[in-house]
């Protein structure tokens, strides 16, 4: 049997590695957003995620983060997988850790992002509803989801 990685909370000291992971994540899963959105974006993340509620992550061997998640109960805030770990079940590790333990149940998703919102789909949530522009004003649409089923026992 797979051996699950261990979620641990983020400490200080792991905002910088956090950021690039968020940076690499976006700019290999976000292709609507301009490498000028992406600019005007950086100072926002980097002076928010002090601010952030906690910090969910996943490490290496070395003990650097490649994935994190952060929840608003009952919302997923932020999810970001390194693009070098997609597809190894890091998002769905985070998020059954999130459904399961921390009681998210809604997400907000870029419209424009299909790949997220079949993730999350996939991991049970459903369209309750769907916003023009993201939440500070800008023509990004989302798609706002909800859990309606459980996801299946992670292997």
């Amino acid at each position: 049997m797979k051996r699950m990685p261990e979620i641990s909370l983020a400490r200080e000291t792991d905002l910088p590695r956090i950021f690039d992971v968020w940076l690499a994540s976006v700019r290999a899963t976000h292709a609507f957003l301009t490498e000028a959105h992406i600019q005007r974006l950086i100072p926002l993340v980097q002076g928010g995620l002090p601010q952030s509620g906690p910090i969910h992550c996943l490490r290496d061997a070395s003990g650097s983060v490649y994935a994190f998640l952060g929840v608003d109960h009952p919302k997923v805030e932020m999810l970001f997988v390194d693009p070098a770990r997609r597809g190894t079940g890091a998002g769905r590790t985070l998020m059954t850790h999130a459904i399961r333990e921390l009681g998210a149940t809604t997400v907000d998703v870029n419209e424009q992002n299909p790949q997220a919102v079949g993730f999350y789909e996939h991991m049970g949530f459903v369209q309750v509803g769907r916003s023009p522009l993201d939440t500070a004003g800008r023509p990004f649409p989302l798609v706002h989801m909800a859990l309606m089923l459980q996801p299946e026992k992670t292997r």
